[in-house]
């Protein structure tokens, strides 16, 4: 629960853990369906598999930090703003 707003944060926590589930299912279904044939082919192919959940996990991770990244510089400019008030007013 890294961000603010509740019902975002439930809805990209959900996605996350999806994009989790996905890369392991895709790299652990293929690793056992190919293992039989050769253990290196299987063991590339199972990483090929888990890449587009390792994607999304990027894509999401990039949205949280964004959005946390987003929410500090509010707080810096509120900051600021309350520093130039001051500033003026003295």
């Amino acid at each position: 629960m890294r961000l603010k707003d509740r019902s975002l944060s439930f809805v990209v926590n959900f996605l996350l853990g999806v994009a989790w589930a996905t890369a392991f299912i895709g790299a652990v279904s293929t690793f056992l369906s190919i293992y039989s044939d050769s253990f290196l082919f299987a063991l590339i192919s199972a990483v090929v598999a888990s890449l587009p959940g390792m994607i999304a996990v990027l894509f999401i991770e990039h949205f949280i930090t964004s959005k946390e990244k987003h929410l500090e510089l509010q707080k810096q400019t509120k900051l600021l703003e309350q520093l130039i008030q001051q500033e003026q007013n003295a």
